[in-house]
């Protein structure tokens, strides 16, 4: 279990998210979350790290956001999760969707997978890598479903679709393509397919080229684009 050294209720992200989610962080709703989520904590092994559940909002400013990737719920292994959807530390086994993403990387660009699963060089150039919901109990996929935290990205999502710079939305897996009831698709570029799971990617997620389209996208609109290319070594996410 993780040891908390803060109360997480308190927890704050230290950019321009602070401003936009000041008021959300106070509704009855999330205190209640933060309530439960701290007695998770200190009695079951939950993960990320309570230190990184706003990992990627840390990462990614909300001024900076390009793309955002989202998915489900973190990693449910050990080690695995660490704040960024599919993401995880250098050292730990690739999971299952994490391959089939990089399988999708390398036939779409032609880039070689690197030999490491961390995304941080993504999330520092304006790819927000969120997940639908932002913790979860070891082996226990969908733990927190419906704790609290659809409601709170729900919120993120639609701070994100009042942005008057365009937006690259890539929802892999239907939990991720609710949330685009609340984005503008006349603005921003929403790209919908099957979650990268070893159980569906063969039923569209392989060939739909999310990271050229993403690309084209930005440069439609004169916002410079992503590098997907993932270096070897990533010195940040220890």
């Amino acid at each position: 279990m993780d040891t908390i050294t803060t109360n997480l209720s308190m927890t704050k992200v230290h950019n321009d998210w602070e401003e936009i989610l000041i008021e959300e962080m106070q509704q009855r709703y999330y205190k209640t979350l933060m309530s439960k989520l701290e007695a998770v904590y200190a009695e079951r092994t939950v993960y990320p790290p309570a230190h990184r559940v706003f990992r990627a909002l840390e990462l990614t400013p909300y001024a900076d956001v390009k793309v955002v990737i989202l998915g489900q719920d973190p990693y449910h292994g050990a080690g695995q999760a660490h704040g960024l959807s599919f993401s995880v530390l250098p050292g730990v086994k690739l999971p299952p969707s994490l391959r089939n993403i990089y399988k999708e990387l390398q036939d779409d660009i032609g880039c070689p997978p690197p030999a490491h699963g961390c995304l941080a060089h993504w999330a520092r150039q304006g790819v927000l890598l969120l997940n639908s919901v932002l913790t979860v109990e070891e082996g226990q996929a969908n733990a927190h479903r419906k704790l609290g935290w659809e409601t709170f990205t729900d919120k993120l999502i639609g701070a994100l679709n009042e942005r008057e710079r365009p937006i690259a939305f890539v929802l892999w897996g239907k939990q991720a393509q609710d949330k685009g009831r609340y984005i503008d698709r006349s603005r921003h570029l929403v790209i919908e397919e099957v979650h990268p799971s070893p159980l569906s990617a063969y039923a569209g997620f392989f060939g739909s080229r999310p990271f050229t389209k993403c690309n084209a996208f930005l440069r439609q609109h004169g916002i410079p684009e992503i590098d997907w290319i993932i270096p070897e070594l990533e010195e940040e996410e220890r």
